[in-house]
């Protein structure tokens, strides 16, 4: 890719569960929401498409660091900035 993507908006930790297609991972993370009627914790689960730049090399199971950029696809509007922690 020769143009710059410019990074802003929400940064983010989660791990790879798919790659497959080429540049094109889906990267999951948890959060945990509270119910305030009920006083419990629950956890719930997100999913998302992101960009893999030729320069980082990632597997599934990888924890990586995202962060939102500029639309490059259809589905995908977050990019790898990092590989945090390899697959245990």
């Amino acid at each position: 890719m020769n143009e710059k993507i410019t990074m802003r908006g929400k940064t983010l930790n989660g791990h790879v569960v798919k790659f497959k297609a080429a540049k094109t991972a889906t990267v999951e993370w948890e959060i945990v929401v509270r119910n305030k009627k009920y006083q419990r914790n629950y956890k719930k689960r997100n999913k998302i498409s992101v960009h893999v730049p030729e320069n980082i090399e990632i597997a599934e199971g990888d924890l990586v660091e995202i962060q939102e950029c500029r639309p490059i696809s259809k589905s995908k509007k977050f990019i790898i900035t990092k590989k945090i922690e390899k697959k245990k």
